[in-house]
C-alpha cells in the first residue's frame, strides 16, 4: 500500500489534473484512482486538499442522450413548481423555504416597484 505523492498548491507536475480541469478539457477520469493530491497549508486549520487524476488515463465524456435530457429538463421543472399551491414558480424553489415565497410567507404583503419610496 503506497502513499499519495503530495505537491504543494500550483505546484503539481504536467499530466495531473482535477475532476474540474478534466471536465474542462471534455473529459472525465474513468473509473482510476486518485493518482496524487495538493495541498495547500492554512494558518488555523488543516490545509486544503485537492485530488488529482492521470490525464493520459483519463477517458472521454459520454454524450447526453436523449433519455437523459428529457429526465433532466423534467427534474428541473419539478424543483420550480410549489408543493403547496402546485404552480411553477419561475425559479428554483429553495430546499430551506420547501415552498415558493407567497406560500411561505402568506401574511407579508409584497409591494411592487411603484409603491416604493422615492428620493427627491
Amino acid at each position: 500500500m503506497g502513499a499519495l505523492p503530495v505537491f504543494r498548491w500550483r505546484l503539481a507536475p504536467d499530466g495531473y489534473a482535477t475532476r474540474r480541469q478534466l471536465r474542462a478539457r471534455g473529459l472525465r477520469p474513468g473509473g482510476q484512482d486518485v493518482a496524487a493530491q495538493l495541498e495547500r497549508p492554512r494558518r488555523r486549520r488543516g490545509p486544503l486538499v485537492a485530488y488529482l487524476y492521470r490525464v493520459d488515463l483519463a477517458k472521454p465524456v459520454r454524450p447526453m442522450t436523449d433519455a437523459k435530457r428529457a429526465a433532466l429538463a423534467k427534474a428541473n421543472t419539478a424543483r420550480r413548481v410549489c408543493p403547496q399551491c402546485r404552480r411553477d414558480a419561475g425559479y428554483v424553489i429553495p430546499g430551506s423555504l420547501g415552498a415558493c415565497v407567497p406560500c411561505a410567507f402568506p401574511n407579508t404583503s409584497t409591494r411592487s416597484l411603484d409603491d416604493t419610496p422615492r428620493r427627491g
